[in-house]
């Protein structure tokens, strides 16, 4: 399952460039979507890797899993870093998921560099526990 997880990883860093690239541009809410859908493939990358199949988009949940598949204690540290990104999962794209206005107007670019910061550090997380 290594070449599957590299996919994913490779996949994951893809997504991180193109979290900077939005934040760049001023694109907030989207770049803070972006972080997590490159910290969600990097734990789904960490599931493969140790043979579990990787279903849902909690970030919290899928590192709880690789977590208890490993045997080992989870890191406090990533789990907050995680709940931070689920919080971004659905408001940073829907309008109906905010009281009033549009995720662009909701979002700013503090929000986009902890974002942007928690994602490589789950990232970053995934490439040193499979090797790369």
């Amino acid at each position: 399952m290594r070449n599957e997880a590299l996919r994913w990883l490779n996949e994951a860093l893809w997504d991180l460039d193109t979290a900077r690239t939005l934040h760049r541009e001023k694109r907030y809410n989207a770049a803070a979507f972006y972080s997590h859908q490159a910290a969600e493939k990097a734990v789904k990358a960490l599931l493969y890797y140790v043979n579990e199949a990787p279903w849902g988009h909690s970030i919290r949940e899928l590192l709880e899993r690789y977590f208890m598949k490993k045997s080992t204690q989870p890191f406090e540290r990533l789990l907050a870093l995680a709940r931070e990104l689920d919080r971004h999962y659905i408001p940073s794209r829907y309008p109906n998921a905010l009281p009033s206005g549009t995720p662009h107007e909701a979002y700013d670019e503090e929000t986009s560099t902890r974002a942007i910061k928690a994602a490589e550090e789950i990232v970053e997380f995934a490439g040193r526990e499979i090797g790369v």
